[in-house]
């Protein structure tokens, strides 16, 4: 017996009056179990976890990275791999600071399911329009995409529900200066592709996720999701038969 408001109440009563209060969802459909951002967190704890084996093991960066190549000789899981990969610990920490500070406000928005799609298929929105413009000779690696992705929603989805964006305006507008500046006063490489194909990727996205009506907005959520997947199979086949033609003359 468990004791209750009025008197006490056997065990299974307890468990059958909890599995009739619903759970809270997110603005946008999401479930809201909590108000910690774990996947954030998780995505923080697995990159950094990369890095560190990345940085114990010689040659892994050269085996996961981003290479079009590799990918077109059948090693697709870079598109992937190339996102947990970093040169470095400045450009781990300049992601993973970024992925702090924007990600646990969407993850709430969203939760975690939706936010883990948006995270995910920014990512490789980035990877597919590297290995669609980006030269052969050019590896690639990093969660910029991702983050990117994250900017372009943090926008949409702070319009969608009217709150000041502009801070988040003034990040995009700097981090892409920064993005096509900085090459052509140094040495330093950043993947153009990468960053443009995450926030485009992310903005789309988001704006599926949290513009449709309500009666159809898990519908047209999850048909959006596997659009995009769709879409980048097909980017990646099409992209694949064509660097194997030129491989081969």
């Amino acid at each position: 017996m468990r004791d209750a408001a009025v008197g006490h109440q056997c065990v299974e009563c307890v468990r059958a009056g909890a599995q009739s209060i619903r759970q809270p969802r997110t603005r946008f459909g999401g479930r809201q179990r909590s108000a910690t951002p774990l996947v954030t967190y998780a995505l923080i704890a697995i990159n950094v976890l990369a890095f560190m084996v990345q940085t114990a093991s010689r040659g892994l960066e050269r085996q996961l990275a981003l290479w079009p190549p590799a990918v077109a000789d059948g090693q697709l899981y870079r598109l992937v791999t190339s996102a947990f990969m970093h040169y470095g610990a400045t450009h781990l920490l300049l992601n993973m600071w970024a992925l702090y500070v924007v990600g646990p406000a969407l993850e709430i928005w969203l939760g975690r399911l939706r936010f883990g799609w948006l995270y995910a298929l920014s990512g490789l929105g980035g990877s597919v329009l590297v290995y669609l413009l980006s030269p052969l000779t050019t590896a690639t690696a990093g969660a910029s995409g991702a983050v990117f992705g994250l900017f372009g929603a943090t926008f949409v989805v702070g319009k969608r529900l009217a709150l000041d964006v502009r801070w988040v305006v003034a990040v995009i507008v700097i981090n892409l200066v920064f993005t096509f500046v900085m090459p052509a006063i140094s040495s330093q490489l950043i993947s153009w592709q990468g960053h443009v194909g995450g926030l485009v990727t992310g903005a789309g996205v988001a704006a599926a996720y949290v513009y449709p009506p309500r009666e159809r907005r898990n519908l047209i959520q999850a048909a959006v999701t596997i659009a995009v997947l769709a879409l980048f199979a097909a980017l990646i086949w099409w992209r694949t038969a064509d660097l194997l033609a030129q491989l081969s003359l």
